[in-house]
């Protein structure tokens, strides 16, 4: 039940061309320490799933400019001048998608789901390639689920047995991506005893957590 280990061993796991699921919104609930040592480990051919790709030398923007990203699927390109640049130039390819399907892409995709119907999209440049499904005389876009090699997200507290507990917006998508990856590395600010995070507090049980990251390592 012990699952905490360091960055460079929980790194270490991910292979080159892996796909990546990255909490965070504009770098706050990013796992930075992780990403760093994807970065010094030199990762290459990731394709990432994230909500954007932050700034240049913050959080998944650190990826963008080291070059280890060919594909992110993302809400926005966040405010990440390199991000652009390598897309104009072909260097990187971008799905852009509004961010609640995206949202609900990533639940689908941990919960089974075979897709999701939304409404967001249709007769945009959105829909250009996707099935289109009437519902009572109303169109809807078929999305369909979304799903990771690795889930590398951060947390406020765990325990030792990997229960997570989010602070406030810090949550945003970290904690339904740990339902949608085959493995689940979270970094949380902190690591408690068992019991000291109330039950009602835990938003990720420990059944959906892989690894925590001890930052005494």
């Amino acid at each position: 039940m012990y699952k905490a280990t360091n960055c460079t061993r929980a790194v270490e796991m991910i292979p080159d061309g892996a796909t990546l699921m990255i909490g965070g919104f504009l770098g706050v609930g990013t796992p930075n320490r992780v990403i760093d040592e994807v970065v010094r480990q030199g990762k290459k051919n990731l394709t990432v799933i994230a909500n954007d790709t932050g700034r240049p030398a913050v959080g998944i923007g650190k990826l963008i400019v080291a070059k280890l990203v060919k594909k992110v699927i993302v809400s926005h390109i966040g405010t990440n001048p390199e991000t652009q640049r390598q897309i104009i130039a072909g260097e990187l390819e971008a799905v852009l998608t509004p961010q609640g399907t995206l949202a609900e892409q990533i639940r689908a995709g941990g919960y089974g789901l075979g897709g999701v119907l939304t409404a967001t999209g249709i007769g945009t440049t959105v829909a250009e390639g996707k099935q289109v499904i009437e519902v009572n005389g109303k169109p809807y876009l078929l999305e369909l689920p979304l799903h990771a090699d690795f889930a590398l997200i951060a947390a406020h507290r765990a325990d030792y047995y990997g229960n997570l507990e989010y602070a406030l917006t810090a949550r945003n998508f970290n904690s339904v991506m740990a339902m949608s990856a085959d493995c689940v590395i979270a970094e949380p600010d902190h690591i408690v005893p068992v019991g000291v995070i109330p039950p009602d507090a835990v938003i990720t049980p420990f059944c959906c957590v892989n690894y925590i990251i001890d930052r005494s390592n």
